[in-house]
């Protein structure tokens, strides 16, 4: 059967050669057909007579109409595969006819869950970077975000034939560990003695207090007499290590799986920051200063260059950054990283690493913004159980792993989000993830009351030039759209054109429901219809599985 793309490659291939002959003079001409940003122009629209007009010396809606009467004489065919050709303020619109997205159905049928799916890989190799903590705390809602985020894009970017490895940096480096040990130390003593002084820098979270039962069963009072100096690395590890572990846990239900969680600090002792800077002094771009190293950073637009290492010979923060994104380029072609609201200062820093190490523009920086949670109309900081943070881990108790992974991506990340809590446990059409499943299990509901001989029918689609209803033909171009919009949710790094297109397609699906009865008396027709039904809980599928939500067959 032939395909879609055959059958739209056709018709570019005979304005192509209309044009060419109509202005025959120069380069010849570039006829790409995109859909227009209104849809009552056609379904494609191209700018070629726009193009040519000044080479032409004519209007470019005179020549519009020229291409247009040529490209029917080229190519006997353009009857059969177009509704209409017209020529409207100098773009040339087209509308297909129905074959065409009727051959669209059968491909879906034809391809199931590779529908849209890239046949052979990019060649290109990608690291993504998200959710990275510091092991202080367990994760919280805002991380929630840059999870449901980072994930949807690297399934976006897999289902598009590129290689992508997924990364986590375990923020270990730093005195936030100091801070952590000193913190779980007092909670320790303070179950032997209440009096006991907390830090006034400490972390303060209940969700030390396991921790510290923890800690008295492993370490049995060894450390009650020793000086700090003996008892900080050791529960500052400890500390580090159950944090670490849980941080995990979360993320494994939450349906994210990293390929590679980095140390920030085996980072340092593996000799990768000093390959970092050999890179950089072999392009000359390090300094010493007062015993200091610093990266000309000023050279790439930065305000002013940075300390990489220290006179003590310790790498800074900034130093191990250096570090870990040359790692990546080592290993990738470009890097994404993925980061929360309060680091926008960051970002120029980031953005300049690739530069310095002769590979501009190849760390992208995605910015999750703020997270404002309510429930019943009332902003939600603090949970019961914890008081004095909200995490991620009560969110998922509450509403479930598939409300907030749909929820976490319904807005593009560079807007601030309002999460509601209540209508994300609604079991109504209000609360979208709700829609888009019950869209997807009452076609299963669809399925099951087929008679089988229907059902085979429908498999088969050999009837579907009977689906002519325009409610009919609306959902066949929606589900046309799916592999572009998976392909602009990886290129443009935005899961939530998916998130929408779901909610879009469980809304046609509804209208074409309601104005088209599948199970019906005339058998050829309710075949037709079910296939179009199947081609669709294909789609939905699909697009729920890309956000890391199940498409449920009852509900």
């Amino acid at each position: 059967m032939v395909s879609q793309a055959d059958d739209l490659a056709t018709v570019a291939l005979a304005f192509t050669r209309a044009a060419a002959e109509i202005v025959p003079d120069g380069t010849p001409p570039s006829v790409a057909f995109e859909p227009p940003r209104n849809p009552a122009f056609g379904d494609y629209a191209t700018n070629v007579a726009l193009q040519l007009a000044k080479r032409a010396r004519r209007p470019p809606q005179q020549l519009a109409m020229e291409i247009v009467a040529r490209a029917y004489t080229l190519e006997p065919r353009l009857p059969g595969l177009l509704d209409e050709a017209t020529a409207a303020a100098g773009f040339i619109n087209v509308r297909l006819a129905p074959a065409y997205w009727q051959r669209g159905v059968h491909t879906i049928l034809a391809q199931g869950e590779a529908f849209g799916r890239a046949l052979t890989p990019s060649g290109e190799h990608v690291s993504l970077e998200f959710g990275s903590a510091n092991p202080t705390g367990p994760l919280v809602v805002v991380q929630g975000r840059t999870l449901s985020l980072g994930d949807s894009i690297a399934k976006a970017m897999r289902f598009c034939g590129i290689d992508v490895t997924t990364e986590w940096v375990i923020n270990d480096a730093g005195s936030q560990l100091d801070t952590l040990g000193r913190s779980l130390y007092a909670r320790y003593r303070q179950i032997a003695d209440p009096a006991f002084p907390f830090p006034q820098d400490g972390y303060p979270g209940s969700y030390l207090l396991p921790l510290a039962d923890a800690a008295r069963a492993r370490f049995a009072g060894a450390y009650d007499t020793l000086p700090e100096s003996d008892w900080l690395p050791a529960f500052a590890q400890f500390g580090r290590d159950a944090l670490v572990r849980e941080q995990q846990a979360t993320c494994e239900r939450f349906g994210v799986r990293f390929d590679r969680w980095q140390s920030e600090k085996e980072l340092h002792s593996s000799g990768a920051v000093e390959a970092g800077i050999v890179a950089l002094r072999e392009r000359g771009l390090i300094e010493e200063r007062d015993g200091a190293l610093w990266m000309r950073a000023t050279l790439f637009g930065d305000d002013k260059d940075r300390v990489v290492v220290r006179s003590d010979g310790r790498p800074t923060y900034y130093g191990g950054d250096v570090a870990y994104h040359y790692d990546k380029l080592e290993r990738n072609d470009r890097a994404i990283l993925i980061i929360g609201p309060d680091h926008h200062g960051y970002i120029a820093r980031i953005k300049l690493i690739p530069a310095a190490f002769g590979k501009p523009g190849a760390i992208d920086v995605l910015i999750a913004q703020q997270i404002t949670t309510i429930r019943n109309g009332e902003v939600v900081s603090s949970s019961k159980r914890h008081g004095d943070v909200l995490p991620l881990d009560d969110v998922l108790d509450e509403v479930g792993v598939d409300a907030a992974r749909f929820f976490f991506v319904m807005m593009s990340a560079d807007s601030p989000m309002t999460f509601d809590l209540t209508l994300a446990k609604e079991q109504s059409n209000d609360n979208p993830v709700y829609y888009v499943q019950y869209g997807h299990a009452r076609i299963a509901s669809i399925e099951r009351n087929a008679p089988p001989a229907l059902r085979q029918a429908a498999a088969r689609a050999t009837t579907l030039e009977r689906l002519v209803a325009p409610e009919e033909l609306a959902l066949a171009r929606r589900l046309a759209e799916f592999p572009g919009v998976v392909r602009s949710v990886a290129m443009g790094l935005a899961p939530h054109r998916l998130a929408r297109y779901a909610q879009t397609v469980a809304a046609d699906f509804t209208q074409f429901y309601g104005a088209c009865k599948v199970l019906g008396d005339d058998f050829d027709v309710s075949a037709a219809r079910l296939s179009l039904s199947l081609a669709t809980k294909t789609v939905l599928s699909s697009s729920l599985g890309l956000l890391g939500v199940r498409a449920p067959d009852r509900m």
